[in-house]
């Protein structure tokens, strides 16, 4: 089968399409035949060992032999483990695995998949995989967001932002969307009561809001603070951007805050998230009744995914970017 293997840490233009074993369904697994992915920062950062930190997982000069990159999966049950039962070849799936999606077949634990009802589009479920559960669990886990309370979330354009702010809506929460000035009718079509333009309004002179998730990781904790009311929750996604030194990167600004969470009256939390099959399931079905969409920026073929990494790796997309075969 193909896959788009890369030998060294750098730019998109080191992955190469290759010839590779197929994978085998061991015990708890199913194979997937790829239909479609969707880019993430883990997936660039990954790619360019930033933070190094990825180099002590990966390998420390270059990336092990057959390294794959890709984490969300969506396309058909190929075969399946001796012990896996309730998914059959043929069924429609969405699933995660750490890295290896960028494959014609995938591996992945019968545990972080979910069948597919009939109609979903690929794309939009592949979407769930990552950012859907990172933003599930911002919301439903770390910021405990229930009705009437006041929610703030910072990079509400992107893929997990655009999640956060219709999951937060949901729940019945008063929800306020900052973003850049092309994406203001994006995020109050996803149901925010308030949209501020980040390129025009001082964002830290907003709030104080009982939650503020932050993604796009442009302010101090010091902001953040200010902005959460005074026994409020802030919940960390994507740390600091552009800073925080080679090994941990933006995930300073998130050991930090744990740090700082465990001496002061508001909760500061990092967003772990964990593509179980059940919080798989909840998603889907979110997404089949119509409360979640997916807002897809740009689609590229399987053929074409170093140009689809170097696209999401600008940071200024809208939504998602959405890789089909």
């Amino acid at each position: 089968m193909k896959a788009w293997t890369h030998t060294e840490y750098g730019p998109p233009e080191l992955l190469r399409l290759e010839d590779v074993s197929d994978p085998t369904a061991g015990a708890g697994e199913v194979v997937v035949r790829f239909r479609a992915s969707t880019v993430n920062a883990y997936d660039w950062r990954h790619l360019r060992a930033d933070p190094g930190l990825v180099r002590l997982v990966h390998g420390l000069r270059r990336p092990h032999a057959g390294a794959v990159l890709g984490t969300d999966v969506a396309g058909i049950v190929d075969t399946v483990g001796a012990d896996v039962t309730d998914v059959r070849p043929g069924d429609e799936v969405v699933g995660s695995v750490s890295l290896g999606a960028w494959a014609e077949r995938v591996v992945v634990p019968r545990d972080q998949l979910a069948v597919l009802p009939e109609g979903i589009d690929h794309g939009d479920a592949a979407a769930l995989a990552m950012a859907g559960t990172t933003a599930l669990a911002a919301v439903r886990d770390v910021g405990e967001v229930r009705a009437g309370q006041r929610v703030l979330v910072l990079g509400a354009s992107g893929g997990v932002g655009t999640f956060v702010v219709q999951l937060a809506v949901a729940a019945g929460a008063d929800v306020t969307g900052v973003c850049s000035t092309r994406n203001l009718d994006l995020v109050r079509s996803l149901g925010a009561s308030r949209v501020v333009d980040h390129t025009r309004e001082d964002v830290a002179a907003l709030g104080p809001f009982d939650v503020v998730v932050d993604i796009a990781g442009s302010l101090s904790l010091h902001d953040l603070r200010k902005m959460t009311t005074r026994d409020g929750t802030i919940a960390l996604v994507g740390g600091i951007a552009g800073g925080g030194g080679r090994l941990l990167g933006p995930a300073t600004q998130i050991f930090a805050g744990a740090l700082l969470g465990r001496l002061v009256s508001q909760r500061i939390m990092a967003v772990r998230a964990a593509a179980a099959a059940d919080d798989l399931a909840d998603l889907v079905a979110l997404l089949d009744d119509g409360t979640l969409r997916v807002p897809v920026e740009r689609t590229f073929a399987f053929a074409d995914v170093p140009a689809a990494l170097a696209h999401g790796e600008t940071r200024r997309t809208s939504g998602k970017v959405v890789v089909t075969r």
